[in-house]
């Protein structure tokens, strides 16, 4: 192979120095950190506000205290619909992505158990709920021929030309979270939960560039450690209160522990000094941010009732350190992420039978502001700041309908996320052998490349519940 090392500028972001895949970092805030998993339809038609309101099932992903809120027991099943759309934009041009995806993307019920009329405990209730979401995502910029590099030979020679001819992060797989959550109704006042969550994850993750050589012939370039491959498994805790001030004020707090994560990892790796090209695998243990959540509510009567939830990391995700990668990933995670925050509304109207609700969620920037060396657009470089590296602002509108047969119930819902983010990808070390491969060339460039990636979701949610 011949190796080439392009652009050489000073860059800010001392990750980029010894850089793996970015999608890792994006996998490690995104997927194992700050995924928003989906639930009842209720619950997404009111963008997951319940955390003082309680009363189903899947507030067991915000306060499990709210379980201990319900009267009677109740099983439900909700029907995922997700169409997911990405548009990654550079050098003027726009490609499109969409993956449509159907499946049970929750499940659960509630065990209401109403004690002694003479004792000030009410009820003890018991509840499982199981989300689960697919994490696919596929974001494929435009190629550029302004952007060229010379590919030399051991005498500086140059042998060939290669312009840039397009980049693809492609990711599959699903992330699912198993809670069983314990409730008690004192005097119908207090209201107290814990509960205990099982994560899992599956990942498979590409990071692939073409580039067209000087005979015009395209070639598909692998970033090194990559294709990979992730199975993972985690556990987190969380305990909750829902206090009532009066018969229209409620007020809730909650906090949920890191989820610590066990990662197998398999990667491929190109030129290994030892051993050549192979498939390779390691361990990574992970622990994401604490989380605290206080809540407020406010129940006009039994026709209508709004929360409000406030969400924030209280520390940062944080790698066991097996090797130089962990330390790397830590560096960036301490210096540059930020502790994340949310806030969610949510609101219900009852009319008779008939259930009218609306939310609206806002998460955070997950990273403060960055400076990087870019390749621009006529194929030069310069140190660029971005306020949105790696990941940016998240909004939720939500909406929804149901109606109430008394023992039986139907809701439905639609949800509408979206985000904008700058994505780098091409960075790559000659030093630490971390460029993009093929079977003839290796490109290092200590300058990334950065297009724009707009995603949306256009989620629906149908669910049937049963009252017992």
């Amino acid at each position: 192979m011949v190796k080439k090392s392009l652009l050489v500028l000073s860059i800010s972001v001392a990750y980029f120095a010894n850089a793996q895949d970015v999608s890792t970092i994006r996998n490690t805030i995104e997927v194992y950190s700050n995924s928003s998993l989906n639930g009842s339809s209720k619950y997404n038609a009111m963008a997951g506000s319940m955390g003082a309101l309680g009363g189903d099932v899947s507030v067991l992903n915000s306060n499990p205290a709210g379980i201990a809120v319900s009267i009677a027991s109740e099983f439900s099943g909700t029907l995922f619909i997700e169409s997911n759309t990405n548009k990654t934009s550079y050098g003027g041009s726009t490609l499109d992505y969409k993956v449509n995806k159907t499946n049970l993307g929750n499940t659960g019920g509630i065990a209401a158990f109403q004690l002694d009329s003479t004792s000030p405990w009410k009820f003890v209730n018991v509840a499982v709920n199981y989300s689960n979401q697919s994490i696919e995502d596929y974001s494929e910029t435009p190629g550029n021929s302004n952007i060229v590099y010379d590919i030399e030979d051991n005498t500086g020679a140059v042998i060939d030309n290669l312009s840039f001819a397009g980049h693809a992060y492609n990711r599959y797989g699903n992330l699912s979270k198993m809670s069983v959550g314990f409730g008690g109704n004192y005097d119908n006042r207090i209201y107290v939960g814990a509960g205990l969550n099982f994560h899992s994850a599956a990942v498979d993750q590409y990071d692939t560039a073409a580039f067209t050589d000087k005979t015009n012939i395209t070639d598909v370039y692998n970033k090194q450690y990559t294709p990979f491959s992730e199975t993972s498994n985690g556990f987190s805790a969380t305990l909750g209160i829902i206090g009532k001030i009066n018969h229209q004020l409620r007020v809730g707090a909650s906090l949920e522990s890191p989820t610590w994560w066990n990662i197998e990892r398999i990667y491929s790796e190109y030129a290994n000094s030892a051993s050549g090209d192979g498939t390779y695998s390691e361990s990574r243990n992970l622990s994401t941010p604490l989380k605290a959540t206080v809540s407020a509510a406010f129940v006009a009567n039994k026709n209508f009732a709004i929360n409000v939830d406030y969400s924030l990391g209280l520390t940062k995700a944080k790698y066991k350190v097996e090797g130089p990668a962990e330390t790397d990933l830590n560096q960036l995670i301490s210096n540059n992420a930020k502790n994340l925050s949310e806030i969610k509304v949510g609101a219900e109207y009852r009319i008779s039978d008939f259930r009218l609700r609306g939310g609206y969620a806002f998460a955070s920037n997950p990273f403060n502001s960055m400076q990087i060396s870019s390749v621009q657009d006529n194929g030069g470089a310069a140190n660029t700041t971005y306020n949105n590296l790696f990941g940016g602002k998240r909004n939720t509108i939500g909406a929804g309908i149901g109606y109430d047969f008394k023992s039986f119930y139907i809701d439905a819902a639609y949800q509408n996320i979206t985000s904008e983010y700058s994505s780098p990808f091409i960075q790559g070390s000659f030093a630490k052998n971390t460029g993009y491969f093929s079977d003839q060339y290796v490109i290092n460039s200590d300058s990334s490349i950065v297009s724009k990636v707009k995603n949306k979701k256009d989620n629906f949610f149908i669910t049937l519940g049963w009252k017992f």
